[in-house]
This record gives C-alpha cells, sequence and structure tokens, in this order.
C-alpha cells in the first residue's frame, strides 16, 4: 500500500500502480463471479469486469422485467451468463450482493441458503449488515464477507471506465474465512475499475455515505438551490437569471475549477468581489448548517435513517410515491428552466 498524507493525516491507499489489473487476473482466476441485481451498480460493475476479462454471470429475478430486459440488451444471454438469482448464486464463487438496501432484507432468507463454505460475499454498501437487527442480515461464518464501494453513481462507474480514468472506491475487510479476503476484495476493486482503493469498515461506508448522500452531494445542495432560486425570483429576477446564478454557472464552471484543484483555486480564478463575498460568507453558511449536519449523522448512527429507508420503500405504494416526488422536482419551475437552458448550451 501507498501511504498517503490526506490534509496532514497519512492514509494507506492502493494504486493500479501497486495492484495491477493482471494481479487482479491472476488472483481471481478460478473464480465465477456473480453479479446479483441489474439496477443500479449491478450494471456498471458487471459490465467492467466483463470488459477487463472476469468470469462473470448475473442472477436477477426474470419478475422485474425491466432490469432483466436490460441485462439482455447489454448482451447477457440466458441461461449462459443471465440466470434467476438463485440459480446464479450456486454457480458462484463470489456473489456480489446489489440489489437494492431494501429487497437485500427481501432476498436475504433465499440467498444465504445458496452460500457454500469459502465463498466470498461482496456488498457495494455497508448498510445490511452494519444495521442487520433491523435487515436480518447475518452472513454464516465459513464464507468471506467483503466491501468494495465505488464513490459514485453506476452510471459514473461505467463512464469513467469507459473513458479510461476510472473512480475511487473504498474497501473493506467484515470476516476473513479463507485468508483470502484482502487480496480477493482489492482484485474485484480493479476488476470494476477503480482508480484507486482506500481502507474503511462496513460501519464508516455506510455512516459517511448516508450522511453523504442526504447532505452535500445531494439533499443539502438541492435544498440550497431551491432556496436561493427562490429568493431570486421573489425579488424580481427573470427564471432563466437566478437559474444561471444558481445551478448554470455552478456547474458548468465553478465546480469544474474546484475539481482541477481545489475552492482555493477557484476562489482564486474568480473576480475580487466574488472572492471577498464568498470567503466572508462562507462562515455564516457553515455555521447555519453545522446543527443541521450534526443532527443528520446522530439520525444515521442511531439507525433511524435506515429504519426510514427500510419502512418507506417496503410500502406497496412507494414507486408511486417516489414518482410523485420526483415529478414535483421535475415540474418545478427551477427544473422545468433548467431544461431550456440546457437547449441553449453550445453543441460540441
Amino acid at each position: 500500500m501507498a501511504k498517503i498524507n490526506f490534509g496532514g493525516v497519512e492514509e494507506n491507499v492502493v494504486t493500479r500502480e501497486e495492484f495491477p489489473l493482471s494481479k487482479a487476473q491472476e488472483v481471481l482466476k478460478d473464480e465465477t463471479i456473480c453479479v446479483i441485481g441489474y439496477g443500479v451498480q449491478g450494471p456498471a460493475q458487471s459490465l467492467n469486469m466483463k470488459d477487463n476479462g472476469f468470469n462473470v454471470i448475473i442472477g436477477q429475478s426474470p419478475d422485474f422485467k425491466d432490469d432483466w430486459d436490460r441485462a439482455v440488451k447489454d448482451g447477457w444471454v440466458p441461461g449462459e451468463t443471465l440466470f434467476p438469482i438463485e440459480e446464479a448464486a450456486k454457480k458462484a464463487t463470489i456473489i456480489q450482493y446489489l440489489v437494492s438496501d431494501a429487497a437485500q432484507r427481501t432476498v436475504w432468507p433465499t440467498l444465504k441458503e445458496c452460500l457454500n463454505e469459502g465463498d466470498a460475499l461482496y456488498f457495494s454498501h455497508g448498510f445490511s449488515v452494519t444495521y442487520a437487527d433491523q435487515t436480518g442480515v447475518i452472513p454464516p461464518e465459513n464464507i468471506d464477507v467483503i466491501l468494495v464501494a465505488p464513490k459514485g453513481s453506476g452510471t459514473s462507474v461505467r463512464r469513467n471506465f469507459l473513458a479510461g480514468t476510472g473512480i475511487n472506491s473504498s474497501y473493506a475487510i467484515y470476516q476473513d474465512y479463507t485468508g483470502r479476503a484482502e487480496e480477493r476484495t482489492l482484485a474485484l476493486g480493479i476488476a470494476i475499475g477503480s482508480g484507486y482503493l482506500f481502507p474503511t469498515t462496513f460501519q464508516s461506508e455506510v455512516y459517511s455515505d448516508l450522511t453523504g448522500e442526504r447532505g452535500v452531494l445531494m439533499g443539502a445542495v438541492a435544498g440550497i438551490m431551491e432556496a436561493q432560486y427562490k429568493v431570486l425570483r421573489e425579488n424580481g429576477h427573470s427564471p432563466s437569471e437566478a437559474f444561471n446564478e444558481t445551478v448554470e454557472e455552478l456547474t458548468q464552471s465553478l465546480i469544474r475549477l474546484v475539481d482541477e484543484n481545489g475552492m482555493d483555486w477557484m476562489y482564486a480564478n474568480c473576480s475580487a468581489t466574488a472572492q471577498r463575498g464568498a470567503l466572508d460568507w462562507r462562515h455564516k453558511f457553515r455555521e447555519a448548517v453545522l446543527p443541521v449536519f450534526n443532527d443528520l449523522y446522530e439520525s444515521v448512527k442511531t439507525g433511524h435513517e435506515t429504519k426510514v429507508v427500510l419502512d418507506r420503500t417496503s410500502s406497496p405504494n412507494y414507486k408511486n410515491e417516489l414518482d410523485a416526488e420526483l415529478k414535483e422536482m421535475r415540474e418545478s419551475e427551477l427544473w422545468q428552466t433548467g431544461i431550456q437552458v440546457r437547449k441553449l448550451r453550445p453543441q460540441e
């Protein structure tokens, strides 16, 4: 492992140079990898591994016709590389459990009967194992239990792979029965196209992930955009002006500068007026939202967020409820304006 200094704290990371694809192929040469679930992460991880030369099959319930048909469209062949979940799991030595968190609780009684001694049970989220008191997912003692969690959506995992870059991932070992759990985990991390891998635990991964999704990555950024857009509109600014100052400039310009060289570099490449205002107001925003983030982390840590997820997503009407919430967002003036603004972007 390479030791990297992150802001004064030294951490271990695994790079492709240390653990090249050829080594991953050697480690997994006798393994059959079964990806259970063809929803969000399943397509990206399975296709990346297939393209990298690994022996991969898909386990997907035919009852979920959209996901089954998507797998067929992507080149998986029923009866050869695409099977119902139970049949696929019995053929594999590594089972990547990539159905949704709620579905993992439902499928688990069937899946656990398919696990053989020495198999590896792989997760991309620490949810089910960390909150086993709510999910009932308690792995048997005679298997490896491992995790590789890409720090991005399945779409990003696939896009970055095809672009030749990869996306960084965390990894964890929950149970090492075979003595090979770590090398299996790192090999799988490289196989799915990770740019580099950093160690974590199942608990730390899910605590940080749930906080991040509800916070800066999705919940907070959406809420902040909605608030600023509302203030601008209520003060007489046009929809296009409010959208451009709230969303377009952030996503098309500023966040790309942050990505390149950091927040200070982005500040340094903005006007003096923008710099001064941002430097002064960032403290007020930080102090305003800090109590919200403390409440959020406590809600994650106590398992309250898990209960909400499992209760809500298990409702027979949840799909309709979700569609209604997304429709409300999509049809808001803010995001309808976004549709028109995107159409006006210069075409490459």
